[in-house]
C-alpha cells in the first residue's frame, strides 16, 4: 500500500487565473478551491463534526489563541489530540494566534521576540514567540501550522506598515526554523507563511519574496479583510496571488462573504477561511444563491418555501422559511443549529460549483451568473 503524502498539491484544471486541484495530506484530501469551516474553540460552533463533514467540507481551522488559554494545548495534547478531542478526523489548519493577539488582548509589549499580552479571560498574563506558535500548534496536532506574524492595520504609516512586515519575515524564518525542529510537524504536517504588505504592492512583492527564499508548503495573503472594502481588497488580489509560487497552494485568511469567494477564486485564490457562515447564522441571516436573507423579517411568517429553492441541504429540503422564523425569533437554540447548518452547507455547494465550473471551462460565465444573481437584492 502505498504511503499517504505528508502535503502534495496538484493543480487539474485551470481556467484564466481560476485554479482547481487537490491537497492530499495523511489525514485525507482537500479540494480546491476548499473553504474551511471556522472552529475556534474546538467547535465549529452550533454543529456536531459529522454534520460539518456531511456538508461537504475537507477540512477545518482551529484557534492557536482561544486554545492555549482554553483549555490549554498541553492540556489537548494529554487528551490524545485536537482531533481526537473533538472528533473531527480529517485536517485541521491552525492559524499562528498573531491576529487574535492583536486584536482580542490588552497588548502589554510587541518587541523583536514576539508578544506579551493578557489574556481576554483572566487577565493572566502570556508571551507568545514564532517558536512557542510553532510550539502550541504541534501540541495541538495541527495538518496546517501558520507562520507566527504581526498584522498591521492598512491605514498605518508606508514606513510602519513597511517594518512590521520585515519582522513578520523574521519570525517566518523562526517560524519555519521552529517548525522544522519538531519531529512530528516534519513528518505529517505542512507550514504556510503570511504575506503581509497592507495594500501596497511593493511591500507586498517583498514578502513575497522573502517566504519564497525561506520556502514553505503553501503560502497565505494576510492583512485583508479587515476593513478596507471588497473593491481595495480585490484590487491586491489582482496582483498578490500572482506574486506567490503558482504550484502551491495560495489562502486568503478571513475572507468572507459569498461574492468576496467567488472574486478571490477569479484571481488565483485556493483556500479560503471566516467565520461569517456560523456568525450570521446564528444572528438569523442565510446566506443564498439570491444573496442574503434575514429569516427574522416579518414577511417569512407564514412563508411554507425552503431558505432557498436551489440548496440541497437537509435544512432546505426539510424545514420551512416560517418554522425558522418562529425559531429564531423565539429565541431557540434549535434556530441558531438549523441556520448555520445551511450556510455551511451552501458555502460548500458554492465551492463544488466553482470546482466544477474551472474544470468545465466555463468559470467566467459562471461568476457573471452568480453576481448577477447575488446581488441582485
Amino acid at each position: 500500500m502505498t504511503a499517504k503524502p505528508r502535503f502534495e498539491f496538484t493543480l487539474h484544471a485551470t481556467d484564466g487565473k481560476a485554479r482547481t486541484g487537490m491537497i492530499a495530506m495523511q489525514r485525507g484530501d482537500i479540494r480546491t478551491p476548499a473553504f474551511m469551516p471556522v472552529g475556534t474553540a474546538a467547535t465549529v460552533k452550533a454543529m456536531k463534526p459529522e454534520a460539518v463533514r456531511a456538508a461537504g467540507a475537507d477540512i477545518i481551522l482551529g484557534n492557536t489563541y482561544h486554545l492555549m488559554l482554553r483549555p490549554g494545548a498541553e492540556r489537548v495534547a494529554r487528551l490524545g489530540g485536537l482531533h481526537d478531542f473533538m472528533k473531527w478526523d480529517r485536517p485541521i489548519l491552525t492559524d499562528s494566534g498573531g491576529y487574535q493577539v492583536m486584536s482580542l488582548s490588552d497588548l502589554n509589549k510587541l518587541t523583536e521576540e514576539g508578544v506579551e499580552f493578557r489574556s481576554h479571560l483572566d487577565g493572566s498574563k502570556h508571551m507568545l514567540t514564532p517558536e512557542r506558535s510553532m510550539e502550541i500548534q504541534r501540541l495541538l496536532g495541527s495538518d496546517i501550522v501558520m507562520a507566527f506574524d504581526e498584522c498591521p492595520r492598512a491605514d498605518r504609516p508606508r514606513d510602519e506598515i513597511a517594518k512590521s512586515m520585515e519582522m513578520s519575515m523574521r519570525w517566518a524564518k523562526r517560524s519555519r526554523d521552529g517548525f522544522d525542529s519538531g519531529e512530528q510537524h516534519a513528518t505529517s504536517s505542512a507550514l504556510f507563511g503570511i504575506q503581509q504588505g497592507a495594500l501596497d504592492q511593493g511591500l507586498r512583492g517583498a514578502s513575497a519574496q522573502a517566504l519564497t527564499e525561506i520556502g514553505f508548503d503553501g503560502y497565505a495573503i494576510g492583512g485583508l479583510a479587515v476593513g478596507e472594502g471588497q473593491e481595495a481588497m480585490f484590487g491586491v488580489l489582482d496582483y498578490a496571488a500572482d506574486q506567490l509560487p503558482a504550484d502551491c497552494p495560495r489562502y486568503l485568511m478571513g475572507v468572507g462573504k459569498p461574492d468576496d469567494l467567488v472574486g478571490a477564486v477569479a484571481r488565483g485564490v485556493d483556500m479560503f477561511d471566516c467565520v461569517l457562515p456560523t456568525r450570521s447564522g446564528r444572528n438569523g441571516q442565510a446566506f443564498t444563491w439570491n444573496g442574503p436573507l434575514n429569516i427574522r423579517n416579518a414577511r417569512f411568517a407564514e412563508d411554507t418555501g425552503p431558505l432557498d429553492d436551489d440548496c440541497h441541504c437537509p435544512i432546505c429540503t426539510k424545514y420551512s422559511r416560517a418554522y425558522l422564523h418562529h425559531l429564531v425569533r423565539s429565541g431557540e437554540m434549535l434556530g441558531a443549529i438549523l441556520m448555520t447548518e445551511h450556510n455551511i452547507g451552501f458555502y460548500q455547494q458554492l465551492m463544488q460549483a466553482m470546482r466544477d465550473a474551472i474544470a468545465e471551462g466555463a468559470f467566467a460565465d459562471f461568476q457573471a451568473t452568480f453576481v448577477r444573481r447575488y446581488r441582485r437584492n
